[in-house]
């Protein structure tokens, strides 16, 4: 199991959210500001610093936390590749704010003008884990000094490791995130109908700063043309190898997406897309043998 191809390729959403959480946490850093991030009771109803709530959704309290939430951000991607990156959008936003608001319920029921909830994005990290677990299959398992793993267990122990760092403080977060991304799975309010337009989607492509290697994206975030854009790059009269055709996908592959909870458009665009990056690798093999 992995996150699929390496960086943010077809993943623009992500890359501005992991981005922006990075810079933020360091920026907050230098300024001595950390320790005072997080949700506090008294900031929240009595003083009204509502700067609290911008800081609480981006930005780390401390360095290790950084490290483990911005890698399961990163790895994270894999989600807005297989649907897509409007309604990975969508998912990023009710999960920020649903977690977000049960936090603020936690404070209210609390009433603890001491204990502050830890900062950083949270609900989003462990809403992820939702889908994680019941998506993501397993590919592998091994033992190690007679216990057993699988491939997924270091995921799951980067998450426990986040969700333990802070005790009460980053706990309660963190089941706000799994409470948000089940009631997502469960398409609460009709959530998951939601798209944004695509007008919008296209801001995140041109704020993620697209490297010259990557394939062109539509708004939002699938591959457009992947196959023939491998013929305009080549260089010198070589013949042209064989082409490997582009064949729909079969219903069968696309009921199982449906099953696992994807829309039919979204389940035919990520088949699409896995197919075309097959395909593109396959054509390249065909062309180097050719020479």
């Amino acid at each position: 199991m992995n996150g699929g191809p390496s960086g943010f390729h077809n993943a623009p959403v992500t890359k501005t959210f992991v981005f922006a959480s990075g810079f933020l946490t360091v920026l907050l850093g230098l300024q001595g500001r950390s320790l005072k991030l997080g949700l506090l009771y008294q900031d929240i109803f009595q003083k009204f610093q509502l700067w609290k709530f911008l800081a609480s959704i981006f930005s780390f309290s401390s360095t290790p936390e950084m490290i483990f939430g911005l890698y399961l951000l990163y790895y994270f991607r894999v989600f807005e590749r297989q649907i897509g990156s409007n309604k990975h959008a969508i998912f990023i936003l009710f999960s920020v704010i649903l977690s977000l608001l049960l936090e603020i319920l936690a404070l209210a029921y609390l009433k603890d003008p001491l204990s502050n909830l830890a900062s950083g994005p949270y609900g989003l990290i462990f809403a992820a884990f939702v889908p994680f677990y019941f998506d993501i299959p397993v590919s592998s398992r091994f033992r190690i000094f007679g216990i057993n793993f699988t491939d997924k267990s270091f995921i799951y122990l980067a998450g426990l490791q986040l969700l333990f760092s802070s005790w009460k403080r980053s706990l309660i977060p963190g089941l706000c995130g799994l409470l948000a991304g089940s009631l997502y799975r469960l398409n609460a309010f009709g959530i998951r109908k939601i798209k944004f337009p695509d007008a919008l989607l296209s801001i995140f492509s041109r704020l993620s700063w697209p490297s010259s290697s990557s394939s062109p994206t539509s708004s939002n975030g699938n591959n457009v043309g992947n196959v023939h854009a491998y013929s305009d790059q080549m260089e010198g009269g070589y013949p042209s190898a064989p082409r490997v055709p582009v064949m729909e996908p079969s219903e069968a592959s696309v009921a199982t997406l449906v099953s696992m909870g994807f829309d039919r458009d979204s389940a035919i665009q990520a088949l699409v897309h896995a197919r075309n990056d097959i395909n593109t690798a396959t054509n390249m093999l065909l062309e180097s043998q050719s020479r």
